[in-house]
């Protein structure tokens, strides 16, 4: 076994440098222009992506990032959570001779500048956690190209592992479960139903080949039996459709008003896609939805917190990266 470090490396999404409207748009074109996210012809999706999407979407995405913003550090929260995390991680992993940094897929820190650093600290073997429990190539494919386009410039690569998604780890499972029943143990109303929410793929990219919708299945009925909740007490969603295509449904915005106009008058909402809160979570779940279902006639709305930098979360997150770095510490 070597005496060299071992790197782990956090990787989430991504978040804009400010909340203002430039800031917003350079983040929005280089997510956008990722082929794993849109995956149509550039000369058709160019065109409109720089003439319409980046002209209009940037002033709507700025108001609800300025609503979130941690102004403390001027940053979005998802950078905040996942920094956190690493941090907690690293408490309990350093003893050990791992490493733990953090990166952003999109804007800062970026994949390349924390591999570098982590191989400029002696690691060579190097662990990267896309830290999203269900596979997509849009988002842990997109990850993984990123680090070895990073390892085709280097003389000296390091020994690389993409850590597998964790949409059925039963650390991950009982962390999801346990925060959930924390989360509804302190509400002041029992919700008569719980929507559990994921972030939408377009359709076609399902019927490519593409092992999302399954894997969000997995997590959610996995969760539906941790919880002991019967079909009709807990619903499964896709949120954040864009564009006319076909998305993954049900969609979360209509299942919503569906419930309201049904006569249901409280629901809780979670979001098991996400190990970190964000924009998508705090203001499209927790402000866009909830004005949606209480003027649709609901009068109790609650989104749960993700698992963010909970103890439990962090156990999961920890229990994951040892299974990853198994053979790698002494």
């Amino acid at each position: 076994m070597s005496d060299t470090p071992v790197g782990a490396l956090l990787v989430n999404l991504g978040t804009p440098r400010g909340a203002d409207y430039w800031s917003v748009r350079r983040y929005l074109r280089e997510f956008l222009s990722d082929r794993r996210v849109v995956d149509l012809p550039p000369l058709m999706w160019r065109p409109l992506l720089e003439t319409l999407v980046l002209t209009v979407r940037p002033l709507r995405s700025a108001r609800a990032y300025r609503a979130v913003w941690n102004d403390e550090r001027d940053e979005g929260p998802l950078k905040t959570i996942t920094r956190a995390q690493a941090e907690r991680l690293a408490a309990r992993l350093s003893p050990q001779g791992v490493v733990v940094d953090f990166a952003m897929r999109y804007a800062g820190p970026s994949i390349g500048e924390r591999l570098h650093s982590l191989c400029a600290q002696g690691c060579e073997r190097i662990v990267v956690l896309p830290a999203y429990p269900q596979y997509a190539a849009s988002t842990n494919a997109s990850v993984a190209d990123e680090a070895f386009r990073v390892l085709m410039t280097m003389r000296a690569q390091p020994a690389l592992r993409i850590a597998a998604p964790f949409y059925d780890d039963p650390a991950y499972i009982d962390a999801l479960a346990t925060s959930a029943r924390a989360a509804l143990a302190a509400l002041e109303f029992e919700p008569e139903v719980l929507v559990a929410s994921f972030h939408g793929l377009p359709q076609a990219q399902i019927d490519r080949g593409d092992p999302y919708r399954r894997h969000c299945e997995t997590t959610f009925e996995l969760l539906r039996t941790a919880l002991c909740l019967p079909p009709e007490r807990m619903r499964l969603t896709f949120q954040s459709r864009f564009g006319r295509a076909q998305w993954t449904g049900p969609y979360t915005a209509s299942l919503v008003r569906e419930l309201a106009d049904s006569g249901v008058k409280r629901i809780a909402l979670l979001t098991p896609g996400f190990v970190a809160d964000c924009l998508e979570t705090m203001e499209e779940i927790g402000v866009e939805l909830r004005h949606s279902f209480l003027a649709a006639g609901g009068e109790k709305f609650a989104r749960l917190p993700c698992l963010n930098d909970s103890h439990d979360g962090i156990s999961a997150l920890e229990s994951i990266l040892r299974r990853e770095l198994a053979g790698w510490l002494g």
